[in-house]
């Protein structure tokens, strides 16, 4: 006597491996943004912040054998109005790498700021590095009105090869924070 499955037996299973969540990996739970602080004087906005669990233990056997890992900064800059509007957009790109021949670590700007490559031999030096934002000028001289309110939003992500996608973070090769927002600000003139 053969037993054959039901149909629904078969739908409910693959109904059932689609929607329950992955398991998500414990470094997960630390990749966030910490200590978001914004400075709005004469008109330049300065966005600082830590990416904490900037390099999750997941991804850094992957790092240990040659693979490179890239962390990204999204910062936006909004105007507060009934329908928001984005002024300003720049992401951030950092990657990291690791040389078993030398033993080192070497953090390199891709894009978004002007950085001098750094190098050390110390894994928690190379994730402060990574993990330091700082994006400077966001916003053009005169850009912003006195009397508007602005705000800023900010989420990063982590990922070997740079590649973001969501069967990378299904299978904990890539990583994303919730987004951060500011406080509304009101922009300052020095006198």
């Amino acid at each position: 006597m053969s037993h054959k499955a039901s149909p629904w037996v078969i739908v409910l299973v693959a109904l059932l491996l689609v929607c329950l969540p992955a398991p998500a990996a414990p470094a997960e739970s630390e990749f966030r943004i910490s200590n978001l602080s914004i400075f709005l004087n004469d008109f330049d906005v300065t966005v600082q912040g830590v990416l904490l669990g900037a390099v999750p233990s997941t991804l850094t056997e992957s790092l240990h054998s040659g693979v490179p890992v890239h962390v990204r900064f999204l910062v936006e800059l909004w105007q507060q109005r009934f329908r928001n509007r984005l002024l300003q957009s720049r992401t951030i790109e950092r990657q990291v790498t690791y040389n078993p021949a030398t033993k080192q670590y070497k953090v390199v700007s891709l894009g978004g700021e002007e950085r001098e490559p750094f190098m050390t031999k110390q894994f928690r030096e190379a994730q402060r590095v990574v993990s330091e934002l700082r994006a400077g000028k966001l916003a053009p001289d005169a850009a912003l009105d006195p009397l508007e309110l602005y705000f800023i939003r900010v989420r990063a992500d982590v990922s070997l090869n740079g590649v973001n996608s969501w069967i990378a973070r299904w299978s904990g090769e890539a990583a994303e924070s919730d987004w951060v927002q500011s406080p509304l600000l009101t922009p300052t003139r020095r006198q």
